[in-house]
C-alpha cells in the first residue's frame, strides 16, 4: 500500500498543478485509495485576469476520472474568493450552489466542478487531497469509529460528522479548523464522506495522506481485521456465458433498455457471495454517501428477476412517490450470486465498471468493520437523500444509438475491422475485438473496449473469447464477421491443397465456429441479435487467380444466407456487404497499388476511382455502413447483400 513520492518523476511535471496530477496518480496506484472512488484534489494558484488584476484561482477536479487518467485539463479553474464567501450564508439550495459553481469558472468549457469545491475554496490551505480510503472508512463505520480514529491519529486530524449538503459540509469544516487551530493539523475526516489532507505543496498533502492511511491499516492489522481470507477450492472456471446473457436480457427488460452487465468471479468474491450471512451484510447500507449515485440502497442477492423487479417497484413506491423518474435510476446496480460472483449493471460499460469497483470497496469495508467489531452504515434517511440528490447525474455518458449494447468484431485490429470497431464505439456500443494480431489488446484504452488476441482457427480459443466477452459486458447484441485473408494470386492448376485448406480454414471454418458460439448469446439480446458479414465483390464477380479466396467468400455468403433463414424465428437478422477497392487496408501497399495501376495503364488515383460513380472508398466508409446496417433503420431486413464498390460494371 505504501506509496513513495519520487522526486525524479514529480520533477517531470510542470508547476504545482502538474505536481498535483502526479500526486493524484500516485495515490491512485495504491489500491484502496480510490481507483474507483469519487475523491478529488485542488490547488490554489495566483494569476492575472483579462484586466491585469491578480486573483486567486482554485483548480479542482470533479472526481469523474480514474486517478490514472487525470490530466491538468481535467481540473476546473474557479475564482476562489466568491466561492469561499459562500460559507457565510445560512442556506444555499442545490440549484443555487450549481449556479454559483458554474459562474465561478474562468473557462466556460472547463469540466463541471464538484460541490466539494466550496470547502476546497474556503479552507486556508494551498493544496487539498480528498479521498475515500477503505482503511479509514472500515474503522469509521464500526461502533465508536470516531473515537478509534482519534486514538490512531490524535490531534493531527479533525473528525467531522456527516453533512449532506455541500454548504453544510464546507461550513462544518471551516468552523472546526477555526475553533481548533493547530500547527500540527494535517487532515480532516468526514464521516461517510472521506479523508482530506492538506499542505503547502502537493507533495506535503500526498505524504500526509499516505502516512494517515498507513496508520489506519496497521490498526486493522493489529486488531486482526485486515486480511480477508480466500479459501482454497473455490471453482471459478465454469462456463456461465449463456446464463449471464439470459440474466442481462431479463434485467434489461425490467429496466426498459439494454444494460451492460460485468461480472467479478474472483475466488474472493465468490467466497463472499457464498457466505451464510451475505444477505444480512449486503443489506446493511452504504459506507460512503456519494456511492448512493451508483450503488443505490442495497444490492440484490441471487438471480430471481421477479424479486429484482419487486425491489425496483418497492424502492419507487417508498422513496420516489409522485416523482416521474426512470425506475432504473433507483434500482440496485449490483447482483450477488453464489455461482457468478458479483454482477454490476450500468447503462454503459463505464457505469457498470464504476458500480463494480465501488461495491468491491464497499464490501471490503463492511467485512473489515464487521471483523473489527461491527458495521455501522450511513443511516437510511441520509442514504436516500444522497441518492435523490445524485440521481440526475447517475449516467456517465449521453445516450446514443447503441448505448447498453454489445458488439463483437472479428479481425478488428486493422483495416475494415478496425473501422467497424471505431464506428460502433462512436455509436455507444461496448465492443469486443478479436484478432490474431496482439496489438488488438491495446488498440483502445477505454472501459467499453475489450481486445482479445485470438486465433480464429482454434475452436477452444473462440469459446474462451466468448466466455471472456460475456463476463466483461454480459452478452452479445451485434456480430461483425470480418476476419479473413487474401492470398497471393494463384491459378487453379498451380493451387496446392494446403493453400486451399488454409484459406478455407480462416475464411470459412472460423466463421462457422463464431456463428455457432454467438447464436445462444444473440438469442438473448434485449433488442434482438444482428449479424453483419463482410464478404467480397469476388462473390458477385470473381477474378482469375483467386479461386480459393473467391470460393471461400462465396461459401461464407451461402452460410450467412442459411443463418438468415434459420435464425429469423429468433428475430436475429443476418445481412452481408461485398466491399471492393478499399485501398487503405493492409494488403494494398503503395507498391501493390502502383503495380496494379500500371497493369491497367492508369495512375494510382485513376485506379482508385475506376468505378461507375468515379469515387474513392475507404475503410471508414465501410465501417460506417456496417454500423448503420446493424441499427434500427435496417430492423426489417435480413438476408440482404449490398455491394460497396462505387458501382462495378461487372457486378451491375
Amino acid at each position: 500500500m505504501k506509496q513513495t513520492w519520487d522526486e525524479s518523476e514529480a520533477g517531470k511535471t510542470e508547476g504545482a498543478l502538474g505536481q498535483l496530477v502526479y500526486a493524484t496518480r500516485l495515490l491512485g496506484r495504491a489500491g484502496s485509495f480510490g481507483q474507483s472512488r469519487g475523491g478529488n484534489a485542488s490547488v490554489k494558484l495566483w494569476g492575472k485576469n483579462l484586466l491585469g488584476e491578480e486573483e486567486e484561482i482554485l483548480y479542482v477536479d470533479n472526481g469523474s476520472l480514474l486517478p490514472g487518467a487525470i490530466e491538468p485539463g481535467g481540473f476546473t479553474p474557479l475564482r476562489c474568493k466568491p466561492l469561499a464567501g459562500l460559507v457565510r450564508l445560512e442556506t444555499l439550495s442545490t440549484a443555487q450552489l450549481d449556479n454559483e459553481l458554474a459562474c465561478s469558472r474562468t473557462q466556460a468549457t472547463a469540466p463541471v466542478p464538484p460541490p466539494d469545491a466550496v470547502f476546497h475554496a474556503a479552507l486556508p490551505y494551498e493544496c487539498i487531497l480528498f479521498s475515500q480510503p477503505d482503511e479509514a472508512l472500515a474503522i469509521a463505520n464500526s461502533p465508536g469509529g470516531a473515537g478509534r480514529l482519534h486514538e490512531i491519529w490524535g490531534e493531527a486530524v479533525l473528525i467531522i460528522p456527516y453533512a449532506a449538503s455541500g454548504l453544510a459540509l464546507a461550513k462544518a469544516c471551516v468552523e472546526a479548523v477555526q475553533a481548533k487551530p493547530s500547527p500540527g493539523l494535517i487532515g480532516i475526516f468526514i464521516q461517510h464522506q472521506g479523508l482530506m489532507t492538506f499542505g503547502d505543496t502537493p507533495m506535503a498533502a500526498c505524504e500526509s495522506m499516505v502516512d494517515l492511511v498507513a496508520q489506519a491499516e496497521q490498526y486493522l492489522k493489529h486488531h486482526k481485521a485486515w486480511d480477508l481470507a480466500i479459501p482454497a477450492g473455490v471453482e471459478t472456471g465454469k462456463p456461465i456465458r449463456k446464463d449471464l446473457a439470459a440474466l442481462r436480457k431479463a434485467v434489461s427488460a425490467v429496466a426498459g433498455f439494454p444494460l451492460i452487465l460485468s461480472v467479478d468471479s474472483h475466488p474472493a468474491m465468490i467466497n463472499i457471495c457464498r457466505r451464510d450471512d451475505i444477505a444480512a451484510l449486503a443489506g446493511q447500507g452504504l459506507a460512503v454517501a456519494r456511492d448512493a449515485s451508483i450503488l443505490k440502497y442495497r444490492p440484490m442477492i441471487g438471480r430471481d428477476v421477479e424479486t429484482y423487479r419487486a425491489v425496483y417497484e418497492q424502492v419507487v413506491k417508498e422513496y420516489c412517490a409522485g416523482q416521474q423518474l426512470p425506475v432504473f435510476d433507483y434500482a440496485p446496480r449490483v447482483i450477488l450470486d453464489p455461482e457468478f460472483g458479483m454482477c454490476a449493471l450500468g447503462r454503459n460499460a463505464a457505469e457498470a465498471l464504476l458500480a463494480g469497483q465501488r461495491y468491491q470497496h464497499t464490501i471490503d469495508i463492511i467485512l473489515r468493520a464487521t471483523a473489527l467489531e461491527g458495521y455501522r452504515p450511513l443511516p437510511p434517511r441520509d442514504t436516500f437523500e444522497a441518492e435523490a440528490a445524485s440521481t440526475s447525474s447517475v449516467s456517465s455518458g449521453a445516450s446514443t444509438m447503441y448505448t447498453g449494447e454489445v458488439a463483437l468484431v472479428t479481425g478488428g485490429a486493422s483495416g475494415i475491422g478496425k473501422a467497424c470497431v471505431e464506428s460502433l464505439l462512436g455509436r455507444g456500443a461496448a465492443v469486443i475485438s478479436l484478432d490474431i494480431n496482439p496489438k488488438v489488446k491495446t488498440l483502445f484504452d477505454r472501459p467499453d473496449y475489450l481486445g482479445l488476441e485470438c486465433d480464429l482457427t482454434d475452436e477452444t480459443a473462440i469459446i474462451q473469447a466468448f466466455e471472456s466477452s460475456a463476463r466483461t459486458f454480459g452478452g452479445l447484441d451485434m456480430l461483425v464477421l470480418n476476419a479473413g485473408i487474401f492470398p497471393a494470386g494463384c491459378r487453379i492448376e498451380a493451387l496446392s491443397l494446403s493453400e486451399w485448406q488454409k484459406v478455407m480454414r480462416i475464411n470459412l471454418d472460423s466463421n462457422v465456429l463464431v456463428l455457432r458460439e454467438a447464436y445462444p448469446l444473440l438469442q438473448q439480446s434485449p433488442r434482438n441479435g444482428r449479424v453483419l458479414v463482410n464478404a467480397s465483390k469476388n462473390v458477385l464477380a470473381p477474378g482469375a487467380g483467386a479461386a480459393a479466396y473467391s470460393a471461400s467468400k462465396a461459401a461464407v455468403t451461402q452460410l450467412a444466407r442459411v443463418a438468415a433463414l434459420e435464425w429469423g424465428k429468433d428475430h436475429i437478422r443476418v445481412n452481408l456487404i461485398h466491399p471492393d477497392a478499399i485501398f487503405d487496408t493492409g494488403i494494398w501497399t503503395e507498391e501493390v497499388l502502383k503495380a496494379r495501376a500500371a497493369h491497367y495503364g492508369l495512375t494510382v488515383q485513376q485506379y482508385k476511382t475506376r468505378n461507375v460513380l468515379g469515387v474513392e472508398l475507404n475503410s471508414h466508409y465501410v465501417g460506417e455502413l456496417a454500423a448503420e446496417m446493424l441499427g434500427p433503420r435496417f430492423e426489417k431486413i435480413t438476408g440482404a447483400q449490398i455491394p460497396v464498390d462505387g458501382g462495378s460494371d461487372r457486378v451491375i
